[in-house]
């Protein structure tokens, strides 16, 4: 077992020892590649009277990051068909406070029959002694 120990122990040194060379298929003997083509001087762009952009703002050309996001996933603004323009015409615009209105006392609503308002305030139950009635 001894002999076994100490063969693993060789061969692992061996292995670690193996990996710090430089030949074979991981020579780092190779070629520059900014070496193989001279790097062109930077010049001044020849329109002098761009003003620089201001921090935090967005490019113009490509707008903001929902914008960019919204047309990744969607495509862009799609035609409207003749009917759903149609439909939103007649539906007309809703007020700014709609939905603080939709909760008052004073709102109209439309009343969905007994049934519905049974089915409502019905207690919450498991199922386990549901009934089933035929009306006759």
């Amino acid at each position: 077992m001894r002999i076994f120990k100490t063969a693993i122990l060789l061969g692992s040194a061996s292995a670690m020892l193996a990996a710090c060379g430089g030949g074979g298929l991981l020579n780092r003997d190779r070629p520059d590649e900014f070496a193989v083509q001279r790097q062109a001087p930077l010049v001044v762009p020849p329109d002098f009277s761009l003003t620089p952009p201001e921090p935090g703002a967005p490019r113009p050309a490509e707008g903001t990051a929902s914008q960019q996001a919204l047309e990744a996933l969607f495509g862009g603004p799609a035609p409207r068909s003749e009917i759903e323009s149609t439909a939103l015409n007649r539906a007309g615009s809703a007020a700014p406070s709609i939905r603080s209105q939709a909760g008052d006392e004073k709102t109209n609503t439309v009343a969905k029959g007994r049934v519905t308002r049974d089915i409502i305030a019905a207690p919450e139950g498991d199922g386990q002694n549901a009934q089933t009635l035929i009306p006759g």
